[in-house]
């Protein structure tokens, strides 16, 4: 089968781009042609790993390419022509890739592979400028609510005009979590099935040793919380002084990040290393007793929390989104309100008291991240689904 993947951005700045690539690397292992379409653009300055690319850019005119991106349709016609695939995998694709790429994709079997909430919200949160949850359709709410400019309210209405204009063009709509297809239909969106992401597999973590650590993983940008972490450390190492926290990642959050950790004189104990390769992370995050997974939003599929079950690492998530899916409250770690510093110090305060505690925590994660969320049982499931799409299904 020749199957073609398309993806905002090629790099593996985040979750949604490592997924997109665990994809095509599996179709690959299994016999399968597999490409990886995306743009030029590279968040953080990281590799470009797509096959065929288009025009992006990480600059302001990024805001018009998500709406309008002529390259983008001119690249993706000529690829659609040299390499003829069986099948179109659409994930991300409203931030670099806009909706002017759907009409070339009316005479393929396509499948919309929704892993955000950009089809429905143009901050993809789904918040008010207040934390609240958004309930109302994206339109001229997203103005009166003060979530965009009116230039925004311009964008948004002729980006999603076209989405919904054009989104006949998906034989299927897949979500990556429950909670996303039911926040997607909510808005009307049709979503038809669920597949959660996989991790691939990882070796167990090393058994614990001291210091007690807390680990974050991922982008430092406002909606992952990661204040909220660090004045919930604050309150941990008044009680557990021998605490450590590290803070993997990068992102335009970092110097009000560093500023907070100073002002509550937390440098001793709070580490941020910045952007690591795949190798110095699994180092890294290795030595944790617990991962933390702040998001302030309702995040669809955090995997970077079973990246952590794989390993064998407890998990504290906050109870919105995805992560209630994934965490098992209790038994592979716990699950706290959204913004609520104390709660989250509590919560990894129960993990990092107890050694013991804290290797059944981690090690009944790992057996359910090995049954549920392993990257071959994800892409023999779309597989799947690509046999039912190209039969006519």
């Amino acid at each position: 089968m020749r199957i073609l993947i398309l993806n905002d951005y090629g790099t593996l700045g985040g979750g949604a781009e490592r997924v997109s690539l665990i994809l095509r690397d599996g179709f690959r292992a299994r016999g399968h042609t597999a490409r990886l379409f995306a743009s030029s653009a590279r968040p953080l300055n990281l590799e470009n790993r797509a096959d065929d690319r288009c025009f992006g850019s990480e600059s302001p005119l990024r805001r018009i390419l998500g709406t309008a991106n002529p390259s983008a349709v001119l690249a993706l016609r000529r690829v659609l022509r040299e390499f003829r695939p069986d099948v179109v995998h659409v994930r991300m694709f409203l931030t670099q890739l806009s909706p002017l790429i759907l009409p070339a994709l009316r005479e393929i079997p396509a499948l919309l592979h929704a892993v955000n909430y950009q089809t429905i919200c143009p901050l993809n949160t789904k918040l008010l400028p207040d934390g609240a949850r958004c309930e109302v359709r994206a339109g001229r709410a997203c103005y009166r609510n003060h979530c965009v400019s009116l230039a925004g309210l311009a964008r948004t209405a002729v980006q999603l005009g076209l989405w919904r204009r054009w989104r006949d063009v998906f034989d299927l709509i897949v979500a990556n979590s429950e909670w996303l297809g039911r926040r997607l239909r909510g808005d009307g969106v049709p979503v038809g099935a669920v597949i959660p992401n996989g991790t691939p597999l990882r070796p167990q973590r090393p058994p614990l040793a001291d210091p007690p650590g807390v680990a974050f993983a991922g982008r430092l940008v406002p909606k992952k919380g990661v204040d909220t972490l660090v004045r919930a450390m604050a309150a941990v190492v008044e009680q557990l002084p021998a605490a450590r926290l590290l803070i993997a990642g990068d992102g335009p959050e970092r110097q009000a990040i560093e500023r907070l950790v100073a002002k509550l004189d937390l440098g001793a104990r709070v580490r941020l290393t910045g952007q690591l390769t795949p190798p110095e992370l699994e180092d890294r995050l290795g030595a944790a007793w617990v991962q933390a997974v702040p998001s302030s939003y309702e995040e669809p599929f955090p995997n970077v929390a079973v990246e952590a079950m794989m390993r064998g690492t407890a998990v504290v998530a906050t109870a919105v989104g995805g992560s209630t899916e994934i965490v098992r409250e209790g038994q592979t770690g716990y699950l706290v309100p959204p913004a609520d510093p104390a709660a989250l110090a509590e919560a990894l305060l129960r993990v990092l008291r107890d050694r013991e505690a804290a290797e059944a925590l981690g090690a009944a994660g790992r057996a359910l991240a090995l049954t549920e969320f392993p990257e071959a049982r994800m892409v023999e499931r779309f597989l799947a689904l690509y046999g039912g799409l190209t039969r006519g299904l």
